[in-house]
């Protein structure tokens, strides 16, 4: 019995990956769902692919962050720009860095209609951040990786206005 009771522990336990949505979204969806932390939590977005080097270079260091500033009022979301049938790599590299809760994969379409209307600064360029302040406008946005501290000051910037 205890061995059967071992099993089943780990089982439902040991194997169990985190929790994790990858929902496809527009431009649109995006600041709605930026806007469902009005008030409440500054927001950092992250635009990666799985095919950019400087993404997946700094990609550990935003999930650090992530876990650092949660409870400051920090919410972290990643937006992959793969392609609909790169969806499973995409899931596979999230899981691999521990990543939980929503994140995004953008819809195939017109990328340059959706790169204006995230922001009319964006060139494309990945990586892309941008913070969002408590009322849902835009902060602070840079394009490329860049470091921690950049990355840590605009967040404390942005979490003290």
């Amino acid at each position: 019995m205890k061995k059967i009771l071992s099993i089943l522990v780990f089982t439902l336990f040991g194997c169990s990956k985190p929790i994790l949505e990858l929902k496809t979204v527009n431009a649109a969806d995006i600041h709605d769902q930026v806007m469902t932390h009005y008030q409440k939590e500054v927001v950092l977005i992250n635009f990666w692919a799985t095919w950019c080097s400087p993404c997946i270079e700094e990609f550990p260091m935003i999930v650090d962050l992530s876990n650092a500033f949660a409870e400051k009022g920090l919410k972290i979301y990643f937006i992959s720009a793969d392609w609909e049938d790169q969806k499973e790599a995409v899931i596979q590299f999230l899981y691999d860095h521990g990543v939980e809760g929503l994140s995004f994969l953008k819809e195939e379409g017109n990328d340059n209609q959706f790169i204006r209307d995230i922001h009319e600064d964006w060139t494309g360029a990945l990586p892309y951040t941008i913070i969002y302040n408590k009322n849902g406008e835009v902060f602070d946005h840079w394009e490329n990786k860049k470091t921690q501290e950049i990355f840590q000051n605009a967040i404390q910037k942005a979490l003290a206005s």
